[in-house]
């Protein structure tokens, strides 16, 4: 998402004062994202709910209701205020759930009569931040198409203006949270009595859902970085840290760790030993469990060009079939939905249960999770030696032109050449990221210092020819 190049108002020759064109928008694999009150700010956040609106009403919602949740960073008060006035100006009525999930907006929006749900999140994203994403009436993320539609009025500016009492209206729903959590703790039948369990919440949208529910479920909760004060999200914390709960765990001598990010659409894990269990392996713990129990649709399980090597070598041994997506959840879960199939994910901790929800849950993936410890009686760190993984390397390169990489012939013969040295035993993966200004660099090969030297290779070859100025 762009910024704009003016702050402030237009003033033209008689002195009349307008304001400024909104700046463009741009859908990633996320929704839209970007710096809170710099290039997301207010005035954009109103024209997409006023957007929104008028998409419904072209589908025939005549006074449509949207469920809007957001998750505590600071940003979110500001932006859920231009949010819901843009919904209300339009004629709609704004539903207000308050700080919650992401996968709890989907879930209500699709239990609701709501024509929409909308969640103001920057996900793992630093506090800065903020993003807005879009859920259908069945608690599905938009389609491209949808987007491509909204941002078609937003640029346009909505027309509808409506006065008097087609107006709408801010409601509010202080039951959301608990229908939420009723539903996470029905989702599994596991009785957590005895485990000891410490979740870290990255001071986010789950700090007290994700201890609620496990509590609920009879587990010892210790928790870690579940006090958000607007200003602490992913900071230091959470599933794009997951030492900082391993630390816990040892310390505090936990059974099992989990780590969520800002909005709880991830999990990663952490063994009572101090191990390391991220969305591939978790995923793979899942797909076995449900293979074994016959729950695995057409022994099947969707996963991203992100995913270790030792995942798909793993899933073979065990007679699982593996299809492939681009980087990024609504591609797996688009996947999933074309072939009719339940399970998928993504190493970041996107774990996607299409029996029991729409989109990424990352609490109720831990439940899920921790079913199997319960039913099997292994230790989560028994359970992860389903795969072996491959040294993998992952180098961010940021300051770069993301659009240069397409046709950079110099990152191509580096490419080329690392994928001559690792012959069939690694992989190299260049892709410029779908919600940060980066480029990422990923290597895999049978030990780990081959890996480095040849991310290392690419990452400098993608500095060189894509660099900002170059």
């Amino acid at each position: 998402m762009s910024a704009p190049t003016a702050a402030g108002a237009a003033t033209d020759p008689d002195g009349a004062v307008g304001a400024l064109p909104l700046p463009p928008v741009r859908f990633g694999t996320d929704g839209v994202r970007g710096r809170a009150n710099e290039d997301l700010t207010p005035e954009v956040a109103l024209a997409l709910g006023r957007a929104l609106v008028t998409v419904l009403h072209e589908v025939g919602e005549k006074r449509p209701s949207i469920l809007v949740g957001r998750d505590p960073r600071w940003s979110g008060d500001m932006l859920e205020a231009a949010m819901i006035a843009g919904i209300t100006s339009a004629g709609g009525d704004a539903v207000s759930v308050g700080v919650l999930p992401t996968p709890g907006v989907a879930y209500l929006t699709a239990r609701s009569t709501a024509g929409a749900g909308v969640m103001l999140s920057a996900s793992h994203n630093p506090v800065g931040d903020n993003g807005i994403k879009f859920f259908g009436p069945d608690g599905f993320k938009l389609s491209d198409d949808e987007e491509a539609r909204i941002a078609e009025l937003y640029a346009a500016g909505s027309p509808r203006r409506p006065v008097s009492t087609r107006i709408g209206r801010r409601l509010a729903d202080p039951a959301a949270v608990a229908r939420y959590v009723e539903h996470l703790a029905s989702s599994v039948d596991v009785d957590l009595v005895g485990l000891r369990l410490v979740v870290d919440g990255a001071n986010g949208a789950a700090s007290s859902v994700a201890p609620q529910v496990y509590r609920q479920l009879g587990a010892e909760v210790v928790t870690v970085h579940c006090a958000p004060d607007g200003a602490n999200i992913n900071d230091r914390c959470g599933s794009t840290h997951p030492e900082v709960v391993r630390q816990a765990v040892l310390t505090e001598g936990g059974d099992v760790g989990i780590a969520h990010d800002g909005d709880a659409d991830r999990l990663v894990a952490v063994s009572h030993r101090g191990e390391i269990v991220d969305g591939d392996a978790l995923l793979a713990i899942l797909a076995r469990q449900a293979h074994l129990q016959g729950r695995l649709v057409d022994g099947t399980v969707v996963t991203t060009v992100m995913t270790n090597l030792g995942f798909h070598r793993a899933m073979r041994g065990l007679g699982i079939d593996v299809l492939t997506t681009p980087v990024g959840d609504r591609y797996v879960l688009e996947t999933m939905r074309e072939r009719g199939l339940n399970l998928g994910g993504e190493q970041s901790g996107h774990l996607i249960d299409l029996d029991h929800a729409t989109t990424g849950d990352g609490v109720l993936a831990a439940l899920r999770v921790l079913e199997v410890v319960r039913s099997t009686g292994a230790t989560l760190s028994e359970l992860a030696g389903v795969m072996e993984r491959l040294p993998q390397v992952l180098v961010n390169v940021d300051g770069v032109d993301r659009d240069a990489l397409a046709t950079s012939t110099t990152v191509a013969d580096a490419v080329a050449a690392a994928e001559a040295r690792l012959g069939d035993d690694g992989r190299v993966l260049v892709r410029p990221s779908g919600t940060e200004p980066l480029v990422r660099v990923m290597v895999e090969a049978p030990e780990q210092t081959l890996a480095d030297e040849v991310a290392a290779a690419v990452a400098a070859a993608v500095r060189t020819d894509c660099g900002v100025g170059r």
